[in-house]
């Protein structure tokens, strides 16, 4: 274990874990999306677990920083919090806001993260852009809703981490970005074992069981 200051307190984390972990493992909230408990690695795909360490010129994601001893890191500055502001508003003019119709109403990540920032859901200063397909079938028990995948990659990892074979992988660039069945994957396989990994750990239930299965 070593020691680093989050937030004017010393505290102890694991040497080599991430400086997101070492803060969650010690009750302090960043907000995140895409980090998955176990994985050495993140993706840093949903750019809000920004925090300022000492001697740095700018805030850094933590999710990809190690921690160091003697490190002095800072979870809540201005500019940490307009970073978060700006990146949360950005993944919310491409998501589908329908609190009332969804499943994981009352433990969705996305309104976890607006009650910490004290924001909306609703971002009324930019345009929505939102994808053609509201639901892709082509599982056979699972659906998969791309307006209201937030594209954080835990499906990914978790499949990776759970399957020989993983199923979901991203397709497409840019706003257009999906995530999607490997190629060539027998699906039959993955309906038949039932694994529902991926459903489990969807922070948005953008990915669901489908209920006649």
């Amino acid at each position: 274990m070593i020691k680093i200051i989050i937030d004017n307190n010393e505290t102890k984390t694991a040497e080599g874990s991430s400086l997101l972990q070492a803060c969650l493992d010690n009750g302090i909230y960043i907000p995140n999306l895409c980090h998955l408990n176990g994985e050495d690695s993140s993706s840093a795909s949903c750019r809000l677990c920004f925090v300022e360490i000492k001697g740095q010129d700018r805030p850094v994601t933590s999710c990809t920083v190690r921690a160091e001893a003697g490190m002095v890191i800072s979870t809540d500055t201005p500019a940490v919090r307009q970073l978060q502001n700006s990146a949360f508003r950005l993944l919310l003019s491409t998501h589908r806001v329908d609190c009332g119709n969804c499943p994981a109403n009352k433990r969705c990540e996305l309104q976890k993260i607006a009650r910490f920032l004290k924001t909306d859901l609703k971002v009324k200063s930019l345009e929505t852009i939102l994808k053609d397909q509201e639901i892709d079938e082509t599982h056979p028990i699972l659906n998969y809703y791309p307006n209201r995948c937030v594209l954080c990659g835990r499906c990914v990892m978790a499949c990776n981490r759970q399957n020989d074979n993983p199923v979901f992988n991203f397709a497409r660039r840019g706003i257009d970005t999906v995530i999607s069945l490997h190629r060539g994957f027998d699906s039959q396989e993955c309906a038949r074992d039932k694994c529902l990994v991926c459903v489990d750990i969807c922070p948005v239930s953008a990915i669901t069981l489908r209920l006649e299965t």
